[in-house]
């Protein structure tokens, strides 16, 4: 059984709001983090996903935990799409996105909307493509919300997944973890408001079902075709779906 992990763990909140209320107090610097913390990698990941969804010519993309809203924009730069929704959590986040877009030329085509991925407010069938990078871990019920976005998405249409994972070879598995444990909290309180933010981050990552594991969750959903990739010696997996 996958072990819980929260932010906070003496609040009374539970993970849903403990989530919402650290990501609203690290929006500021997030973007700026992830640069260093990721040594740069997740640019490249994302741009890996955009190729690939901008392969399947979707005219609507849902982009789940949006964040700062880099991938949803990318997205409006980079595909045909004609409507592109990015929904998050924390209202810290998508202020910042919001800002991100102010006078671009394809600011109509994006939303930025506060949400619950696992009470997703939309309609059946309504997506074309579907995203989340950097956030199915931090699910409050992962089979609940994976439910949501096979209701949302479209039959024959696309779901992609970017998220953090354990290389499982010597010398990358050892130094993952001690980059993960040892490093990263470390950064966090250096450059971060909220002092235990990255190390619910990296501990949150160490437990997460990757690889096989999480392609068996997606089937027993209902995903076809499921297939998973892993980036950069295995930190990082992109599985890719269809409904």
């Amino acid at each position: 059984m996958e072990k819980k992990i929260t932010p906070y763990k003496d609040s009374g909140l539970g993970k849903k709001k403990q989530v919402e209320q650290m990501f609203d107090t690290i929006s500021g610097n997030y973007d700026g983090l992830n640069r260093i913390i990721s040594l740069g990698s997740d640019v490249k990941w994302r741009k890996k996903v955009i190729r690939f969804v901008a392969g399947k010519n979707p005219n609507s993309i849902l982009d789940i935990a949006t964040g700062t809203g880099d991938l949803a924009i990318q997205f409006a730069e980079k595909t045909n799409a004609e409507k592109i929704v990015g929904l998050d959590l924390s209202d810290g986040m998508l202020s910042v996105a919001r800002k991100k877009i102010v006078g671009k030329s394809f600011s109509s085509k994006i939303d930025f909307v506060q949400g619950d991925s696992e009470a997703l407010p939309f309609e059946d069938n309504f997506f074309d493509a579907i995203t989340v990078s950097f956030g199915i871990r931090n699910f409050e019920n992962l089979e609940k919300g994976l439910s949501e976005i096979f209701r949302v998405l479209k039959k024959d249409g696309t779901f992609v997944i970017l998220e953090t994972s354990v290389p499982t070879k010597f010398p990358f598995k050892q130094g993952y973890f001690f980059y993960s444990k040892r490093i990263l909290p470390l950064v966090g309180k250096l450059f971060s408001k909220d002092k235990v933010a990255y190390k619910y981050l990296s501990e949150s990552a160490s437990v997460f079902p990757y690889g096989e594991k999480l392609n068996n969750i997606l089937v027993k959903i209902g995903f076809k075709q499921v297939v998973n990739k892993p980036q950069t010696f295995g930190v990082a997996t992109i599985y890719t779906a269809t409904k």
